[in-house]
């Protein structure tokens, strides 16, 4: 088999998020792989927009970019309770999509928040998200990085080994899937 094509969604849009560090240790632990990083600066949803002027082109690509790939691995910060609204906003827009680029797709989800619990409410509340879209969402072992702006070193690593351990049987999980 060809080495899996994954596309990475951080629902932060900050070049120096904790949810990127965690998705490029979830990428590094996984192991061989073409990664794709979902481009999430998109227009806010607006059915008059779409009316007008079609499906923007960037919602387009993510769109066609999560169909190509064998699994996709989502980490979210925990905005007030819930996922990102940026994370939000391209799910609706995905959705607007011809055909379901989700449809069967392994995926893999996870968070890191600045709280205690890790963005575990955030969490939950994407997986139900994602339910209308019907994926194959690995239902754990459950990444929560909690306290998250502590966990990484300074080359972005993640200093918990009992993190990276439970990242690591996520991502071994995920591969699993992909092979099956």
């Amino acid at each position: 088999m060809a080495e899996p094509v994954l596309i990475t969604i951080s629902g932060s849009l900050r070049r120096e998020a904790t949810n990127r560090k965690l998705l490029a240790e979830a990428v590094r632990v996984f192991g061989p792989a073409s990664v794709i990083e979902a481009d999430l600066n998109l227009p806010l949803y607006d059915g008059d927009s779409e009316a007008s002027e079609g499906i923007p082109p960037a919602v387009q690509k993510l769109s066609d970019q999560i169909a190509a790939a064998d699994a996709v691995v989502i980490s979210t910060p925990e905005y007030n309770k819930g996922p990102s609204g940026v994370l939000k906003n391209a799910l609706d827009w995905v959705s607007r999509t011809e055909g379901n680029p989700w449809a069967d797709k392994p995926v893999a989800v996870m968070s890191a928040a600045a709280g205690r619990a890790g963005g575990e409410q955030a969490q939950a509340l994407l997986r139900g998200f994602l339910v209308p879209f019907q994926p194959q969402v690995l239902s754990g072992p459950g990444v929560h990085l909690a306290g998250s702006s502590k966990e990484f070193d300074e080359a972005g690593r993640l200093i918990s080994a009992q993190y990276e351990a439970t990242l690591t049987k996520l991502m071994q999980k995920l591969r699993a899937e992909i092979c099956r």
